[in-house]
């Protein structure tokens, strides 16, 4: 399993209102990010759980994942973003340059997702119609083996 592990940090200055005017003080605000992708397989084809946040500093972790997998020879793999919690533009980027090379290599990436927050990323940018979408890992296998 590959967890990686996300730091950002924001700094934000702070007057003291205390009896000494010209005291400074800066407080600093660390927010972690946390993206975890584990592998695994289902009725024969290889499945991609993610879980955290997909954003503009994760989303490099998960392309580089679902191309590795795909450089091993892989052509269709099924990405579960049940666990998701937050998805940006940069981790749909990542999903549909995904979907492109396993198409290109003759295969196919459906996603799974019951999230209505989620879904409906998918819906107001129109990938709902790109991807085949369905709420649990086995109805999307259950789709490739028809």
């Amino acid at each position: 399993m590959l967890v990686v592990w996300l730091w950002a940090r924001h700094k934000l200055p702070v007057l003291a209102a205390g009896p000494d005017p010209t005291v400074r003080t800066t407080t600093k605000w660390v927010m972690r990010v946390e993206l975890s992708v584990s592998r695994q397989s289902v009725g024969g084809y290889p499945v991609v759980a993610v879980s955290g946040e997909v954003d503009v500093y994760s989303a490099p972790a998960l392309k580089d994942s679902l191309t590795e997998l795909m450089q091993s020879g892989v052509s269709t793999v099924v990405v579960d973003l049940t666990d998701v919690a937050f998805l940006d533009s940069t981790g749909l980027g990542a999903l549909v340059e995904a979907r492109s090379a396993t198409t290109e290599a003759g295969g196919s990436l459906p996603l799974v997702c019951s999230q209505e927050r989620i879904l409906k990323l998918f819906t107001i940018t129109g990938l709902d119609g790109v991807f085949s979408i369905h709420p649990t890992v086995d109805e999307a296998v259950a789709a490739l083996s028809a």
